[in-house]
């Protein structure tokens, strides 16, 4: 369905629903007030009104609409799934966040994250009220939502979660059974790592997707709902923060592929003492990597 298409339907229920809350021969506001209202041109508000006139919910004439009748369930607009699904928009509405398009403490316009994101609106304010448990956004006490951005509070917190999570991780893959697939996955890789370490003079941008992958695989042993919900947020931040500061990145990142291979190393020896102090360097490392770029883009 064409984006034009869809902010015309989503308008279109929004005013049918205003309607809704009117007494019969109450007058509608101005175009400009319902222009504000659904977050549509003057050019949408009056093909919605032009369809309500169609349906007899309202009388049209000149600059006075009148309510003729409660609108019906049967009035309403069908508005088909959006393409993409709420695993992508959560990406890139994160995506929005973390590359700082926006400081802390900007109120969001539902309206215009819809036609960005091109989702209905009723879809983007359920994501924003499950993305508001993660301390990202919140809701305005007069209404609305407030980014509250990516801090050096929220990367501290973030990092120091992260390290709770990830060590009772690596607990369960030193006890998983021989037969876990987590071991082919930590032997292909280590297969990854080393090839990237042969060729990191001129691949070391590769290694935030194989960061990513690492700690995908070690965190993928818990089966724990909570865990998974917040290791979206976590896996996003600690990956886009290898693209924030470009200082030393080769070197940052050798050392880092040295840090994921010795936490292979330890866990496939079973080595659960090894496996753990080296899983805690590990974490101690990307949490300062992580406030040096905030400090690079003076947020840290």
């Amino acid at each position: 369905m064409a984006r034009s298409d869809t902010r015309y339907r989503e308008a279109f229920n929004d005013i049918l629903a205003y309607c809704g809350t009117l007494e019969i021969d109450s007058a509608l506001p101005s175009e400009n007030a319902l222009c504000q209202q659904a977050g549509v041109s003057r050019t949408v508000i009056r093909r919605c009104l032009g369809k309500l006139e169609e349906l007899g919910v309202i009388r049209w004439e000149g600059r006075e609409k009148r309510i003729l009748r409660r609108p019906c369930e049967e009035d309403s607009i069908a508005i088909p799934p959006a393409n993409g699904s709420s695993e992508d928009l959560e990406k890139r509405f994160l995506d929005w966040i973390l590359r700082f398009d926006v400081p802390a403490n900007t109120p969001l316009s539902v309206a215009e994250l819809s036609r960005s994101f091109n989702v209905p609106q009723h879809e983007l304010k359920e994501f924003l009220a499950s993305l508001s448990r993660f301390g990202l956004v919140a809701r305005r006490k007069q209404g609305g939502w407030m980014l509250l951005g990516f801090t050096r509070a929220f990367a501290i917190e973030l990092s120091d979660f992260r390290s709770v999570l990830e060590l009772n991780a690596i607990a369960n893959v030193v006890d998983a059974p021989i037969d876990h697939p987590v071991w082919a996955q930590l032997a292909d890789l280590r297969g990854k790592h080393m090839s990237l370490k042969e060729r990191i003079d001129t691949d070391f941008h590769a290694f935030s997707k194989l960061d990513e992958a690492f700690h995908e695989v070690i965190n993928s042993v818990v089966r724990n709902r909570f865990v998974v919900e917040f290791q979206k947020v976590i896996s996003l931040v600690f990956h886009y923060h290898y693209m924030w500061d470009k200082t030393h990145e080769m070197d940052r990142n050798a050392a880092a592929i040295d840090e994921h291979l010795t936490i292979i190393d330890a866990l496939e020896a079973r080595d659960k003492d090894a496996a753990m102090e080296a899983a805690r360097r590990h974490l101690r490392t990307s949490k300062s990597t992580l406030l040096s770029s905030l400090r690079h883009h003076d947020l840290g």
